[in-house]
């Protein structure tokens, strides 16, 4: 029964890394898509409102004018409440990045979707040793999910430098307790656990997989970063045609 325990306890933990990985690469993916892609799609939307209006002022068609006017609606809208407080504030209070600005403390934004591999490696083996689950009493526990929430950031921007500090600073820590074996009824409680950790995670990882960012990393698991730039290379080409559609629509005026 305790073979059974350890068992599913290394079981859960690498379940717990491998939903976490994908987690940050969908948030990256989606911080990066932002960044990179943001400014393209906002030309591509005053570039449809330029011909829509064009269009409009050479026609005076009361439908060419509602296109117009739909068009140049989709400008900039002002952003909603949600949108302002974007990525500042979560469930567990205000975020790092938030924390930096407000502390004057440079933010620095994933330069990748994925991690690099050692970095990834890095991640891993800290979560393997200081995984929460892994403690036998409570002060040790919290000890632990404080250390492993500092891991996951520092994981989330791609820090490796960090990552390293974390480790040294795991290896000098007090060494974790030896696991005591309990009694039949307690290795079963702690099965049952472990079964329920699971299927929440579970139901984690398939709302990450459905979600419209999770989607389209499916569609490039070996190089997310690569999918962002073909993206990056279709947006161009549209501006490209929007613009030259524009010129065309400007000189038959």
């Amino acid at each position: 029964m305790e073979r059974a325990v350890r068992a599913a306890e290394q079981a859960l933990i690498e379940f717990e890394i491998a939903v976490e990985t994908f987690r940050v690469e969908v948030e990256n993916f989606s911080r990066l898509h932002h960044q990179k892609l943001g400014p393209m799609y906002t030309r591509l939307d005053e570039l449809d409102a330029l011909i829509a209006e064009a269009k409009a002022s050479r026609s005076g068609d009361p439908e060419d004018l509602r296109r117009a006017r739909e068009a140049r609606s989709l400008v900039m809208p002002m952003p909603g409440v949600d949108e302002l407080f974007h990525d500042w504030l979560g469930s567990d209070g205000i975020s790092d990045d938030a924390s930096a600005m407000l502390t004057d403390r440079p933010v620095r934004p994933p330069e990748r979707v994925r991690p690099a591999e050692e970095v990834r490696r890095l991640y891993r083996e800290l979560v393997r040793q200081a995984h929460p689950d892994l403690a036998q009493e409570e002060g040790e526990r919290e000890r632990r999910d404080a250390f492993i929430a500092r891991v996951n950031a520092a994981y989330g921007r791609g820090d490796e430098g960090l990552l390293r500090e974390l480790a040294e600073e795991w290896a000098a820590g007090p060494a974790p307790e030896a696991a005591v074996p309990g009694e039949s009824d307690e290795l079963y409680a702690r099965l049952e656990w472990l079964a329920r950790r699971k299927e929440l995670l579970s139901l984690v990882a398939k709302e990450l997989e459905d979600s419209a960012i999770g989607s389209m990393l499916r569609m490039a698991p070996e190089d997310p970063d690569r999918l962002l730039e073909e993206i990056a290379e279709q947006l161009l080409a549209q501006v490209s045609e929007r613009e030259a559609e524009l010129a065309a629509e400007l000189a038959a005026e």
